[in-house]
């Protein structure tokens, strides 16, 4: 494989980095979220990096990486040999994904609301969360309640309750009346 150049840039989360490669990783709209090792087993890079005591979670989307790690060490003791490893892996390995292994979960039938939340979601709230290396997912909406999944550098973020209640929550009360408060699953 090529050579593949690999910058890091720092998001809201004091505890994650997004490493951003020059080509694409992932397909469009494919987004990995690996919360431990054991989750991590469709993924070679995902493992390879877990193999780094200090890594507490991986998420992987379109041409990032966004790697959160425990405070055993600060990111300018690791960030460079991070930088080097995906580097090294991805022109060594090119496997982000086992192929056989992954599977597409996806056909559930959405009521026209629910449409209605993902266009929001897509439209205004995903590019911010994503230029930050996280991503928000639409989980259901059930009673005014809208429940939403917040991966990489969003889960555990001090300021994504911030950004959840304040504007995500705000900008779907104002186009859709009948929500009526957005909560995060498993933050």
């Amino acid at each position: 494989m090529s050579n593949v150049n690999i910058y890091v840039e720092a998001n809201p989360n004091p505890n994650s980095l997004k490493f951003v490669a020059d080509r694409m990783l992932l397909s469009n709209n494919e987004i990995k979220d690996y919360p431990n090792a054991k989750s991590a087993v469709e993924s070679p890079i995902a493992m390879a990096l877990f193999e780094f005591k200090y890594i507490e979670r991986v998420f992987i989307m379109s041409n990032f990486i966004t790697i959160t790690k425990n405070d055993l060490v600060d990111w300018d003791e690791v960030k460079l040999e991070l930088r080097n490893f995906i580097k090294k892996f991805i022109e060594e390995e090119g496997k982000i994904i086992n192929n056989s292994i992954n599977k597409k979960e996806e056909s559930k039938s959405l009521k026209d609301i629910d449409k209605k939340i993902i266009q929001i979601l897509e439209e205004y709230i995903k590019p911010a969360v994503e230029q930050d290396g996280g991503a928000i997912q639409f989980e259901s909406f059930e009673k005014g309640t809208v429940k939403v999944a917040l991966q990489g550098a969003c889960s555990g973020c001090p300021s994504s309750m911030i950004t959840l209640k304040s504007g995500i929550e705000k900008l779907l009360k104002r186009f859709i009346p009948e929500v009526k408060e957005v909560v995060a699953e498993g933050v």
